[in-house]
C-alpha cells in the first residue's frame, strides 16, 4: 500500500484560482491520478486560513469527500488559530475534539501567516497536543504577501515550539522547511528551491535527529527538491530517516496530476528501489507505514 500524506481536494468544480484557469482537482480526478501512480489512500487537507486560498474551505466538505470515497481517502481537520475571537484562551480542543470523533486524524494543512510563537498560535499546538492529533503546517518567510507560519533563518522559533510541546507530531512541510536540508541555505533562497550539493548542517537534519516526533512531509516541489538535488545524499537521508519520512504529493491541480507519478518523488522512490540504493524496508515506511502509525489507521 500506498499512502499520499498531503493532499486537497474539492467535490465539485468552484472558482479558479485568480488570473488562473487551476483549482483543486476532484475526487475522481484525483482517484484516476492515484490509480494510474499505483497510490491507494490519501490524506485530504482542508484550506481553512485565509491567506492561501481564494475561496474557504470547510472542515465538513474534506469529511463529505471522504465519506463518499472511505477507502481512497483519509480527513484531515484544520482549525485556524483565530478563531473563537482571537483569543490565546480559545478552547480550541472542542473543535478538535469534535472532528476527531467524526473520523479526522488530524489538523492542517496550517497556513496562517502568525508566527509560530504568536499566542494565538502556541494556543492552537497546546490543544492540538491535548487531543492527540498530527499537525502539518507550511513555514513562511515573513509576514505579509505569503502564507504558512512564519519563522527566521534557521527554524528557532520552530525548534522552541517543539521544546514546548513534546507529545505533539509535527508533519513538516514548504520550500522555507526544506530548503534547510543544506547547511549553506541564506536569507536570498531560503524560501525557494536551492539546486546543486547539499552540505553538513543542515537544520532539517538536525532537527529530525534531534526530536522523534519531527516528521519530513516529503510532498510538493519543496520535498522532491530536497531529495533529489543531490541524489547520493538523498537516498542516504531517505536511509537515514527512514523512520520520520512520508511520502506525499500536494496535488493541487488536475492538470499536473499525472506528472507527480510520471517523473516526481515517487519515481525516485522506485527508481532507488530497483537499483538498490534504496532498501525495501525504508521504501515501505517511507510510503506507507509512518503514515499509518502516526495516524493510528
Amino acid at each position: 500500500m500506498i499512502i499520499d500524506i498531503h493532499v486537497h481536494s474539492q467535490p465539485k468544480r468552484n472558482m479558479p484560482a485568480p488570473h488562473s484557469d487551476t483549482w483543486f482537482a476532484t475526487p475522481w480526478e484525483l482517484i484516476e491520478a492515484y490509480d494510474h501512480g499505483g497510490v491507494d489512500k490519501a490524506v485530504l487537507l482542508p484550506c481553512t486560513n485565509p491567506e492561501n486560498v481564494h475561496m474557504i474551505q470547510s472542515n465538513e466538505e474534506v469529511i463529505g469527500i471522504w465519506e463518499d470515497y472511505p477507502d481512497r481517502f483519509i480527513p484531515f481537520c484544520n482549525i485556524d488559530p483565530r478563531q473563537c475571537f482571537r483569543t490565546p484562551d480559545a478552547d480550541l480542543s472542542y473543535m478538535m475534539s469534535w472532528y476527531k470523533d467524526l473520523g479526522c486524524r488530524g489538523i492542517g494543512e496550517v497556513c496562517a501567516n502568525l508566527y509560530f510563537d504568536d499566542p494565538l498560535v502556541e494556543n492552537l499546538f497546546d490543544h492540538a497536543e491535548k487531543t492527540g492529533l498530527v499537525l502539518t503546517f507550511h513555514v513562511a518567510t515573513r509576514q505579509g504577501g505569503t502564507y504558512g507560519l512564519v519563522d527566521d533563518l534557521g527554524l528557532p522559533r520552530f525548534e522552541q515550539q517543539i521544546q514546548k510541546h513534546p507529545d505533539l507530531t509535527w508533519l513538516c512541510h514548504s520550500q522555507a522547511w526544506w530548503s534547510h536540508v543544506s547547511g549553506d541555505v541564506n536569507e536570498e533562497n531560503w524560501g525557494s528551491y536551492p539546486k546543486g550539493p547539499v552540505t553538513e548542517g543542515g537544520r532539517c537534519v538536525e532537527l529530525i535527529r534531534k526530536y522523534p516526533t519531527v516528521y519530513g512531509d516529503l510532498s510538493a516541489g519543496s520535498g522532491f527538491n530536497a531529495i533529489s538535488r543531490d541524489p547520493d545524499f538523498g537516498y542516504w537521508f531517505l536511509e537515514e530517516f527512514q523512520d520520520q519520512l512520508c511520502y506525499g504529493t500536494d496535488i493541487c491541480s488536475p492538470k499536473k496530476a499525472f506528472a507527480f507519478f510520471d517523473e516526481g518523488l515517487l519515481k525516485f522512490l522506485r527508481d532507488g528501489l530497483a537499483e538498490a540504493k534504496l532498501s525495501q524496508q525504508a521504501f515501505d515506511k517511507i510510503t506507507c507505514s509512518n503514515a499509518q502509525r502516526i495516524l493510528n489507521l
